[in-house]
Parts: C-alpha cells; structure tokens; sequence
C-alpha cells in the first residue's frame, strides 16, 4: 500500500505536470498576441508609411513650373529639380514594414509617371475595416464586385513585376497587402472614370 510520502510525491508530480500544460498554453497564447500585436503595428507603419508617399505625390504633381505632372520615379520625391530651388516632397524612401525591405510595387499613371505605391507582401491583412478617410479606398478590394467603386479604373504596374494592377475588388479570400493600393488620383482623373463608367452604363448592348 502506498505510504503518505508516496502519494504526496504522486499528488505533487502530477500537480507538476499540470502546471507545465498550463504554463505550455500560457506560453502559447502569449507568443499569440505578441505575434498578433507586433503584425497590428507593422500595419499601423504600413498604412503611415503609404499615406507619406501619397502626400508626396500629390504635392509634386500640384507644384513645379507646371502643375498636373507625376514624378516618372520614386526618387524625384526625395529632390524636385524641376525648379530653381530644388524641394523636397519626402524625406526619404521608406522601408516596407510589412517585408522589411525597400522595394515597393509601383502604380503608373495612365498619361506617366508615378502614381502611388504598393506592398510587395503576399501575407493577409488582419485589418479589414475602420479605415481612416484618407484610407477608405483600400476597402475597394473588399467589396464584391457588384459594389465597386465607379472612380475605379486599370492602372499597369511598373516594371520588374511585369503584371497589372488593377484597383478593382478582389475576393476577400484573397485579400493580400498588395491590395493595399496607396495612391494620389486627381479630381480631374476621377471625373474622368465617372464619364467613362456613365457612358458605359448608358451605351447600347
């Protein structure tokens, strides 16, 4: 028969062995959130960084000798010639939080130039809602194609991607950080799309 000591040290192992499955959880659901807290603030970055090259976009094309001109590439942002005073329209070509490196995908205006930016990033976005104003066009891509918007229209991607981008809803089971299209569209660009999406609507089939 198993004596005090015996089962004490039973009772004590097993408490052992339960504290470690809790501990094991504990440690996983941990690791969990911290995982998830640290992929919220690179999409927090994400979104702050692509709002900084739309400024800059919007601000070149406005300025310079002659407004209403995209810059033909990233750089031009970083020191705008086209004047006697050479400007700044952003400090610096950020980094991709979301892949960690410089590299973005880059939307082409339909008459030249740059446009806007994109993550090269493949991963799935936790974020799918609560958009700030400015950012409200990214829920595009989570609409159902029914819904699109009416400004959105096919803009190419810049080389070496060789594909084409178009700013038009995906299937929310396929909703990448691609989709996240971070941009600068003129009033006149978007009349335009509307004209051309009314005209489409009332043309005869």
């Amino acid at each position: 028969m198993p004596t005090g000591s015996k089962r004490q040290a039973g009772f004590g192992y097993v408490g052992l062995m339960v504290a470690v499955v809790i501990f094991g959880l504990g440690s996983v659901g941990a690791a969990r959130i911290l995982a998830s807290t640290d992929r919220g603030e690179r999409e927090a970055e994400l979104l702050f960084v692509g709002g900084q090259f739309r400024t800059a976009i919007r601000s070149y094309y406005e300025s310079g000798p002659v407004a209403g001109k995209f810059p033909q590439q990233l750089d031009d942002l970083l020191l705008d010639r086209r004047v006697a005073t050479p400007r700044r329209h952003l400090r610096k070509i950020f980094i991709d939080p979301v892949t960690g490196k410089p590299e973005w995908g880059l939307i082409l205006a339909p008459q030249g130039g740059v446009m806007g930016v994109y993550s090269l990033s493949e991963k799935v976005p936790m974020k799918r809602d609560n958009f700030d104003v400015e950012d409200a066009g990214l829920l595009e891509a989570m609409l159902p194609a029914q819904q699109a918007s009416a400004a959105s229209m096919p803009i190419a991607a810049a080389k070496p991607l060789e594909s084409t981008v178009k700013l038009t809803p995906v299937n929310s089971q396929t909703y990448k950080y691609q989709d996240w299209k971070f941009f600068y569209r003129p009033a006149e660009m978007i009349q335009k799309a509307n004209r051309q999406v009314e005209s489409a609507a009332y043309s005869p089939r």
